[in-house]
C-alpha cells in the first residue's frame, strides 16, 4: 500500500530545497522499501540542487544513507524486512563483461528501481543517484541494499554509502596502498580525509595531507596523517611533498580536490613509477594542458577512482566491523546531526568548510 511521507526535494536550479509530501509505492520485482535512519549531506546533493549534474527536476535528494528494510518485492532474496542496510548507488548487474570477468566493481550496467516515487500531484521524482534518502521512507532497487552489523550507529554507517567509501577506496582499492608506502592526499575534505584513513588502515608509513584550510588539516592528523602541508603558506606543494619523502615523491598521490592545479601537483609529486589517483569530480568546464613528454618520462600509473572502486557486498560489512573493533574511526566524520528540515543550512556549512559531514537523523 502506497504511503505519503515528507521529503526534501529540489524543484529548480539553484533554488533552496524544501519539504514536500511524496508518495512511496509498494516495491515492485527486485525492489525494496527502506525506512531511512540517517543520511549524510553530500556535495553530490548540492550538485543536483544547483544543476551541475542535470536539470530533470524535481529531484528527491539524499543518497548517503542507512536504514531498515521494510518491505521487499518479488524475487528479492538477499535482504528481508528488518535487515539493517547501507544504501549504495551501484547495484551491479552480474551479466555485463566486467561482471563476467570477475570485476563487478567496474559494472557498467548498474540498476535502480523502476517503480517511481512521485509528488502527491503525480509528478515523477528523480531520486539522487537512484536512492533519494532525505525522507523517512524510500524505494530502491534491492541490489542497492547492503546488510551490515546492526550494532553500528546509523549516522556513522550511512557515510559508507558515498563519500567515506570513495576516499577509503581511492587509497585501498584504486591506489593499492600497502604496508610501508608513502602517500600524499591533496585536498582533505570528507573524501580526502577518508583517503588518509584508508592509507593508514592499509599500512602506509608516511601520510602527507595537503590543504588550504587549517581545520581540515587538523582532521587529517586525527585520522592518521603523519605530516601536513598548508598550501596557503607553502609556495611549492610539490617540493614540500618531495622534501617529506627523501626527495623521491610519494608512492601514491591522491587528488581529492579535482582542479587543474591540484592535478599537476599530484602528477609531479608522485614518485617515478608511482600511482596517481584522481578521486574528485572536476567541473565540466575545466581544462588541462600537460607536456606529453612528461607523461612518458615519469612512467607509473594514472587512475580515476569512481566510488572508490568498491563492491558494496564485499567492502561495506568488513569496514563496519573494523570500525566496531576500534580500528577505523568512522565516527570522526560525523560533524553534526541535524533534522531533515536543516539540509539547506547544511549546504551552507559544507561550502564554508565548517563540517566534514552533516548527517540527517530520523527519529
Amino acid at each position: 500500500m502506497s504511503r505519503i511521507v515528507k521529503a526534501v526535494v529540489a524543484t529548480g536550479k539553484g533554488e533552496p530545497v524544501r519539504s514536500h509530501d511524496i508518495v512511496v509505492p509498494d516495491p515492485g520485482p527486485g525492489e525494496a522499501t527502506v525506512r531511512v535512519l540517517a543520511s549524510g549531506v553530500c556535495h553530490t546533493d548540492l550538485h543536483y540542487r544547483d544543476g551541475v549534474i542535470g536539470d530533470a527536476y524535481p529531484y528527491l535528494l539524499g543518497h548517503e544513507a542507512s536504514g531498515v528494510v521494510e518491505q521487499v518485492g518479488p524475487g528479492v532474496h538477499h535482504v528481508e524486512p528488518g535487515d539493517f542496510v547501507v544504501l549504495n548507488w551501484r547495484a551491479v548487474c552480474g551479466r555485463c563483461r566486467a561482471c563476467r570477468r570477475g570485476r563487478p566493481e567496474a559494472c557498467v550496467d548498474d540498476h535502480t528501481a523502476s517503480t517511481r516515487m512521485t509528488l502527491v500531484d503525480g509528478t515523477p521524482l528523480r531520486p539522487a543517484l537512484g536512492i533519494g534518502a532525505f525522507t523517512e521512507l524510500t524505494l530502491v532497487h534491492a541490489g542497492q541494499c547492503t546488510p551490515v552489523s546492526p550494532k553500528a550507529d546509523p549516522a556513522v554507517a550511512a557515510l559508507l554509502g558515498c563519500g567515506v567509501m570513495s576516499g577509503l577506496g581511492a587509497a585501498m582499492n584504486t591506489g593499492g596502498v600497502t604496508t610501508g608506502d608513502t602517500v600524499a592526499v591533496i585536498g582533505v575534505g570528507g573524501v580526502g580525509c577518508a583517503a588518509v584513513a584508508g592509507a593508514k588502515l592499509a599500512g602506509a608509513t608516511t601520510i602527507i595531507a595537503v590543504d588550504l584550510d587549517e581545520r581540515k588539516l587538523c582532521h587529517a592528523r586525527a585520522l592518521g596523517a603523519t605530516d601536513v602541508v598548508d598550501a596557503r603558506q607553502t609556495p611549492d606543494v610539490v617540493a614540500a611533498i618531495r622534501a617529506l619523502t627523501d626527495d623521491l615523491g610519494a608512492d601514491v598521490v591522491i587528488d581529492a580536490a579535482g582542479t587543474p592545479e591540484t592535478w599537476r601537483q599530484a602528477f609531479y609529486a608522485r614518485a617515478l613509477g608511482g600511482t596517481f589517483v584522481l578521486v574528485a569530480r572536476p567541473d565540466s568546464g575545466m581544462r588541462l594542458e600537460m607536456p606529453l613528454l612528461d607523461t612518458f618520462l615519469r612512467n607509473g600509473t594514472y587512475r580515476t577512482s569512481w566510488y572508490g572502486d568498491c563492491l558494496p557486498s564485499r567492502d561495506f560489512a568488513p569496514l563496519i566491523d573494523l570500525h566496531l573493533q576500534g580500528r577505523l574511526p568512522l565516527d570522526h566524520f560525523v560533524t553534526e546531526r541535524i533534522g531533515v528540515t536543516e539540509v539547506e543550512q547544511a549546504f551552507t556549512a559544507m561550502r564554508s568548510g565548517d563540517v566534514l559531514r552533516s548527517v540527517v537523523v530520523f527519529d
